[in-house]
């Protein structure tokens, strides 16, 4: 494949696949590599061996994130065998929290960005984690996923299914909303339109009379900022969210969320309200004590 068509595969695939590569691993900068891996077999494969290029990069990014999971799986695994031989019979510490949000904040941030779904994932085996994610949240279907994982669309059907059950037993009860078709739809092309720069791409999600708030924190000079008017709101998210920042999504509470990244530190959380099919108001969490909590779940999670 010659650059110039890898370099328009870059431009239109990315952003899906460093999503979809995110709510495999947890990690951005692990996202971020594996996808840039599959880019980099891409360019090594034979363009008339490939009928469907999104296709082939899903399967790959697939795939790489697959082997991560159980490579990641394998070194716990192992660290924690050698830790219970060195440390038996005693208690193995679990980790210093000091640095962690006021409580008080921490309540208050866990009410309004939940990272279960992330936490949880760690419970499932490799091959669970894959087909759940693919299924459940990005709505492929079981024949597809079976030739990504290589197992046939009946074990693949067993495997999300064990999936949910470990999901369900980890959230003590709470449901949680991997989001609608429809939610799934709006941040797809409002990642795509952010990673590319599109203002006319933007303008197409967002409602005439959509507002967009920031919660900068109590330290920073305009601790809130208010926006109305699509126009204005979707100026304001090209300038902090356009390019090089790049967004993953995380719904919350049923409603569509992104997580929004620079220089692979977390920036931002970006909490939708949908009036139909269009986003009514965005509301920006970028206060930095309740980042620094989110980021250290991210990281426990990954």
């Amino acid at each position: 494949m010659d650059g110039g068509q890898v370099s328009e595969a870059f431009v239109e695939h990315r952003p899906y696949l460093v999503d979809l590569a995110f709510r495999m691993l947890g990690d951005i900068g692990a996202a971020e590599d594996v996808v840039q891996d599959a880019f980099s077999r891409l360019m090594r494969a034979d363009i008339d061996e490939i009928e469907d290029v999104r296709g082939w990069l899903i399967v790959v990014t697939s795939r790489l994130c697959l082997d991560q999971i159980g490579s990641a799986r394998s070194r716990r695994e192992r660290a924690h065998d050698a830790a219970e031989i060195e440390f038996v019979g005693s208690r193995l510490p679990t980790g210093n929290h000091a640095e962690l949000a006021d409580p008080a904040d921490r309540v208050t941030f866990d009410d309004s960005v939940r990272l279960a779904l992330l936490v949880v994932l760690q419970r499932l085996s490799a091959a669970e984690r894959v087909v759940f994610v693919l299924h459940d949240i990005f709505r492929m279907q079981f024949d597809d996923i079976a030739g990504t994982i290589g197992r046939t669309a009946v074990s693949c059907r067993q495997l999300a299914k064990r999936a949910r059950q470990k999901i369900a037993a980890g959230q003590d009860g709470v449901r949680f909303d991997v989001g609608l078709a429809e939610h799934r739809m709006v941040t797809e092309k409002f990642i795509a339109a952010c990673a590319s720069g599109d203002l006319s791409g933007l303008l197409e999600v967002l409602a005439p009379d959509a507002w967009g708030g920031l919660d900068a924190g109590p330290d920073a000079p305009q601790s809130f900022i208010l926006t109305h008017g699509a126009d204005l709101v979707a100026a304001n998210l090209l300038r902090f969210w356009g390019p090089p920042a790049t967004l993953v999504s995380h719904p919350i509470g049923g409603q569509p969320a992104l997580l929004g990244f620079v220089g692979r530190e977390l920036a931002g959380v970006l909490v939708f309200s949908m009036s139909g099919e269009l986003i009514q108001s965005i509301q920006v969490i970028a206060d930095p004590r309740k980042l620094g909590f989110l980021s250290s779940q991210l990281t426990g999670a990954s």
